[in-house]
């Protein structure tokens, strides 16, 4: 029986390496051991958690990308360089997720262990207008079977960003699932990064600017709250926002994304209780094997309409509302299980119904009044 979709998401956000996963090699002494940014620790508390789960050999690009050559032109104006940036992040990648603390302010602190996990992911470019730019993400990953077999692939629709240049204003998360509509601090010059979820509903929105020099194409980020990532909310009840500026830097073969990261607990009434601090880098390494666009092209083939009925319903919702709040859940089911039930059914060739009719009435079973 088919895996439903959201299931094999889940379990990749729960840090199943979706790329062969090395052999286990052996432990090192204890004397040797180092974890980075705890160097006294006991290197064996501190092993990353993730998974095991072992997929497809993948071959790196060697070289250069041509969307990097492209971006080392000379005599490009800034807001060419800008956009030849952004479109860079498209792409077959590698991707690795590497998480650890940095600092707690509970007495007697220990950090939690650090998070690793790695899958292969196809960055596709949706729109591309002068000022706006659509990236989306798709996990598409190969599994090997028990007998060593490689199945795949399966692939999961995974999170968005959009890019604005001179973005007026910006969807600011509140807390408490809770987003509002605030004027955009000094927006001239530079682009606001807006991502959404893997069921395209809003996570977090927020402005920086790029800068070029000496080859180096940087993105940098205002503070920005968003909401807590999977990696973190299945473990940690101790905080609610996640805060902090972020860095994406251009490479000749894909791209890195650096955060800087607060975790603090607001209450209901504001009060701020900041828990501690985490730094964070995702690195997007272009791969020329296994094949990610194919799979990707024939799933969305059969399941973009579907999801543009629902981006076109979330950008009715965030043009008309100044805030406005979610539920985590309805009818027991989380949001991106439903859609994602949905567009399993369109890729199975089902007839799923209204597919603009379903998109509207799941949203809006989410909104709160």
């Amino acid at each position: 029986m088919k895996r439903p979709a959201y299931l094999l998401w889940l379990a990749a956000c729960a840090g199943l390496q979706t790329l062969p996963a090395q052999e286990p090699k052996p432990e090192p002494a204890a004397a040797g051991g180092h974890v980075f940014a705890w160097p006294f620790m006991d290197w064996k508390e501190m092993k990353p958690r993730g998974g095991t789960t072992k997929g497809s050999e993948v071959t790196l690009l060697q070289g250069s990308k041509d969307a990097w050559r492209k971006l080392q032109e000379p005599g490009l104006s800034k807001l060419e360089q800008d956009r030849r940036a952004i479109l860079a992040m498209s792409g077959s990648y590698r991707v690795s997720f590497d998480f650890t603390e940095t600092l707690g302010l509970a007495e007697n602190f220990k950090p939690t262990r650090p998070y690793f996990s790695w899958g292969t992911e196809n960055v596709t470019v949706l729109e591309d207008r002068s000022e706006f730019i659509s990236l989306q993400h798709s996990l598409v990953m190969y599994f090997k079977n028990d007998k060593g077999e490689t199945e795949g692939p399966h692939v999961m629709k995974h999170w968005r960003q959009d890019w604005t240049w001179q973005d007026p204003e910006l969807q600011v998360y509140q807390g408490d699932l809770t987003w509002k509509k605030t004027p955009t601090a000094n927006p001239q010059g530079r682009w606001s990064q807006a991502v959404f979820q893997v069921d395209d509903s809003p996570r977090y929105e927020v402005a920086g600017a790029w800068t070029h020099d000496g080859g180096l194409s940087t993105w940098r980020s205002d503070d920005c709250p968003r909401p807590l990532p999977r990696r973190e909310f299945t473990i940690r009840k101790d905080y609610n926002v996640l805060e902090g500026t972020q860095e994406i830097s251009i490479t000749p073969n894909g791209w890195v994304h650096v955060q800087n990261n607060r975790k603090v607990q607001v209450d209901k009434d504001g009060t701020r209780h900041t828990r501690g601090k985490e730094l964070g880098v995702d690195r997007y390494e272009e791969i020329t094997a296994p094949d990610l666009a194919t799979g990707f092209n024939a799933y969305w083939a059969k399941t973009n309409g579907y999801w543009k009925n629902v981006r076109d319903t979330w950008t009715t919702i965030l043009k008309e509302k100044d805030t406005f709040s979610m539920k985590d859940t309805y009818d027991g089911k989380q949001l991106f299980m439903i859609h994602f039930d949905h567009a399993g059914k369109l890729e199975q060739g089902e007839d799923a119904g209204d597919n603009l009719k379903h998109a509207q009435e799941t949203i809006a079973n989410f909104l709160n009044p």
